[in-house]
């Protein structure tokens, strides 16, 4: 069988910014819980993870305490997720669900504590080195 990455889901690139604060063990949790999720819902092959995690200052993570009808406390965790265009409305609110859950379950941070924002960019804007675009070939 030959790939096809026109047609495959993969490799989302997610930015993790969390209090400065967070113990190191609950920063792993929340990593690999984000991407066993990404896994499960979002059809990610398990190989395929990249990630970047920020650790922030108080006053360097900014989140209004109440926004439409979800109260947030101090302590908030933003997860930007880039990745390619062609996931179903189902599978992004799968994702979202289960990343707050499972964040929650794994970590002192509520779920809805868990701000998530996906951001979708076309194969041509990706080059996972040596200069190439490799999904544009």
């Amino acid at each position: 069988m030959t790939f096809n990455p026109a047609k495959e889901f993969f490799m989302p690139l997610v930015r993790i910014s969390l209090p400065q604060t967070t113990p190191s063990a609950e920063v792993a949790a929340v990593s690999d819980t984000i991407h066993r999720a990404m896994v499960e819902t979002f059809n990610v092959p398990e190989l395929d993870r990249f990630q970047v995690i920020h650790r922030h200052g108080h006053e360097e993570l900014v989140c209004t305490p109440e926004y439409l009808g979800v109260n947030h406390s101090g302590a908030v965790v933003f997860v930007q997720i880039t990745c390619a265009p062609g996931r179903s409305l189902e599978m992004k609110k799968a994702l979202y669900a289960r990343v707050a859950s499972d964040i929650s379950r794994v970590s002192s941070f509520s779920a809805a504590d868990v701000i998530i924002n996906l951001v979708e960019s076309s194969r041509e804007n990706w080059s996972f080195g040596l200069g190439i675009a490799q999904y544009s070939q």
